[in-house]
């Protein structure tokens, strides 16, 4: 009777002691199946599945060398400006000063901020600098002048990349601009290159450029 009892002891002994490592066990199991969502999820991010921020598409999205210059928040920002009209976007983009100035001293800064879908082919200050100091002097200083130059950079219709690829369109000064290109390389009458393109302000579409368009 007593080694009745010792036996029944001893395996009520060892079933306590295999118990915590059961449990163990156990556990371990459940952490695995839980860790799969997650990195599923982490899969997701790095293959790019996820949408961009905002809910912007890529092909939406801001194209050319100069961009990176493009400050990442604020006014001057690519979501700063494609809260403002195109004229008043443009004064919070540190490169393209000249050109707000040309526009302030022609009168054009409410014509262009009140203009329904228009694009904008705008020259950066350096595209200005091309242009001997005195000859743009003169140009500044002569408002009709300085106004058919302006207004022959501006279309009358937004334009996607994929329309400037072969294009020809008439500008508000009347005149053709002619564009070609793809990609993310384009040119304007084959004498100025886009350097940020697709840049959408609340009336515009811009497409920056590195020189000044000269009408006939």
């Amino acid at each position: 009777m007593n080694s009745m009892k010792i036996r029944r002891a001893a395996i009520a002994v060892a079933a306590a002691a295999l118990l915590p490592f059961s449990l163990a066990a156990c556990s371990d199991s459940g952490s695995d199946t839980k860790a799969a969502p997650s990195s599923a999820a982490d899969d997701a991010a790095k293959t790019g599945d996820s949408s961009p921020a905002g809910g912007t598409l890529t092909g939406d999205q801001p194209f050319g060398p100069a961009c990176a210059s493009v400050p990442g928040e604020g006014a001057g920002s690519f979501d700063g400006m494609a809260k403002d009209p195109v004229a008043t976007a443009a004064s919070n983009n540190p490169a393209l000063s000249t050109l707000v100035t040309a526009v302030k001293q022609a009168g054009l800064v409410d014509t262009l901020n009140n203009a329904k879908d228009i694009t904008v082919f705008a020259p950066t200050n350096d595209a200005f600098a091309k242009i001997p100091k005195a000859d743009l002097d003169a140009v500044l200083a002569d408002k009709a002048m300085l106004t058919k130059i302006l207004t022959y950079h501006v279309v009358g219709r937004r334009l996607t990349p994929e329309q400037l690829e072969n294009g020809s369109f008439e500008t508000l000064r009347k005149g053709m601009v002619t564009t070609t290109g793809s990609g993310e390389s384009y040119k304007v009458n084959d004498t100025a290159d886009v350097v940020c393109g697709n840049v959408r302000t609340a009336n515009a579409n811009v497409y920056i450029i590195d020189t000044v368009l000269m009408p006939e």
